[in-house]
């Protein structure tokens, strides 16, 4: 990115003095919804070794394949947060990601769970609330069908 370009994850700083310092490693998300932003960041700009990196050991999948990603981030909204501070051991973080698809504004907004293990925080997992065009957006609920395709709804399932 140029330096002097905004950060993709909507603080209004630089990207060199935003996310820019996490993806090299320079320094540490001292919270969750810090790492939150520079995961977002690093899943706009196809950054996979970050995202690696920031993931749950306990979770991670072996690679992240941007290959079929036809979608342009645009945005991050943080919604709600809950604990997630410096001093706390877990966080949640629910936000709102804007792309574009084909010419048209997509939302998907997203519940997602992180922890902190020897004082560096990892993403863990995430719920998708809702998804789809801009207005038009599908809940994805405890009544929705479970994302991991056993045929439950999610409530009965991972959601439980």
């Amino acid at each position: 990115m140029n330096t002097h370009t905004l950060c993709r994850c909507g603080s209004g700083l630089e990207y060199t003095q935003c996310c820019g310092p996490f993806h090299s490693g320079e320094k540490q998300s001292a919270t969750a919804v810090a790492l939150m932003r520079s995961r977002y960041t690093a899943y706009a700009l196809h950054n996979a070794s970050y995202l690696l990196d920031t993931w749950d050991a306990t979770v991670r999948p072996e690679l992240i394949d941007f290959s079929k990603e036809k979608v342009d981030w645009q945005r991050l909204e943080i919604v709600n947060t809950k604990k997630g501070g410096a001093q706390d051991a877990k966080g949640m973080v629910e936000f709102k990601a804007y792309y574009l698809q084909d010419g048209e504004e997509y939302v998907m907004n997203e519940i997602s769970q992180f922890i902190k293990r020897a004082g560096a925080w990892f993403y863990l997992d995430g719920r998708v609330k809702s998804i789809g065009k801009v207005g038009l957006q599908t809940n994805l609920g405890k009544n929705a069908p479970c994302s991991c395709g056993s045929g439950k709804k999610f409530k009965r399932c991972c959601g439980a």
